[in-house]
């Protein structure tokens, strides 16, 4: 008799780790016929994560776009998303948006829209394109905004909890773990990052149940210590 296969453990859609990493995200670059442009503080997203960009008045590039044909340019947005705790890689994703930047009014400079064309999502497990209508579908994490807050708590506050949290991955984590701390955390599950002399792993311990707010995600962790063993996943970079 076959046996079905188990099924992959929950995780974010590619839409929704980049919709995630653009609703935390306050700064970003900008590039314009080879000019890159960094901007803090300067964009916002809105329905259908339509991204505008609000750049300074005294900046070059109203002046820019009023030069360019039809009032719009080829234009590439680049962002990176850094875990908030103090590990050796924090890098943990970057995103790719390119597009025709354009006024978000048409007639008027101020106020840009990007209209995309592509999107790349890359992280340590790969690249991967998510196309401009699954971008537009998708959700930021229900967690996103307050992911930095949880993990920063975590790890400062209750550093035996995550000593605790490692325990779960049992023999299948290897020996000689110097330093954990929290990586990521998201509606099904909070990552960790074991390093090590050289190297270091990562460890996605799975949420009995989804998490909808910040509260929830706290009696999650809580109740991975208390309940029956969940799911786990690690890998090693």
């Amino acid at each position: 008799m076959s046996v079905a296969p188990s099924p992959a453990p929950p995780r974010q859609t590619a839409a929704e780790q980049v919709r995630s990493v653009l609703a935390r995200a306050v700064s970003l670059s900008l590039t314009l016929d080879g000019q890159t442009y960094d901007l803090l503080g300067a964009h916002t997203v809105g329905a259908r994560g339509r991204i505008t960009l609000h750049p300074p008045a005294d900046t070059p590039l109203s002046g820019h776009l009023a030069r360019a044909p039809l009032g719009a340019l080829d234009a590439r947005v680049d962002l990176t998303d850094i875990a908030p705790t103090a590990l050796r890689d924090r890098v943990r994703a970057r995103v790719a948006l390119t597009g025709r930047l354009a006024p978000a009014v048409p007639g008027e400079l101020g106020a840009l829209r990007l209209d995309l064309a592509r999107i790349t999502l890359r992280t340590g497990t790969g690249t991967e394109d998510v196309s401009p209508v699954a971008y537009a579908l998708a959700a930021p994490d229900p967690l996103a905004l307050d992911e930095a807050a949880l993990l920063t708590h975590l790890a400062d506050a209750h550093a035996d909890l995550v000593s605790d949290l490692v325990v779960l991955a049992g023999s299948r984590l290897p020996h000689g773990v110097l330093r954990t701390l929290p990586l990521a955390m998201d509606r099904h599950a909070v990552s960790l990052r074991c390093e090590y002399g050289e190297g270091h792993c990562d460890l996605r311990l799975l949420f009995p149940a989804e998490a909808r707010d910040a509260a929830t995600a706290g009696d999650m962790v809580r109740r991975l210590l208390t309940g029956p063993r969940c799911a786990r996943h690690h890998g090693h970079h």
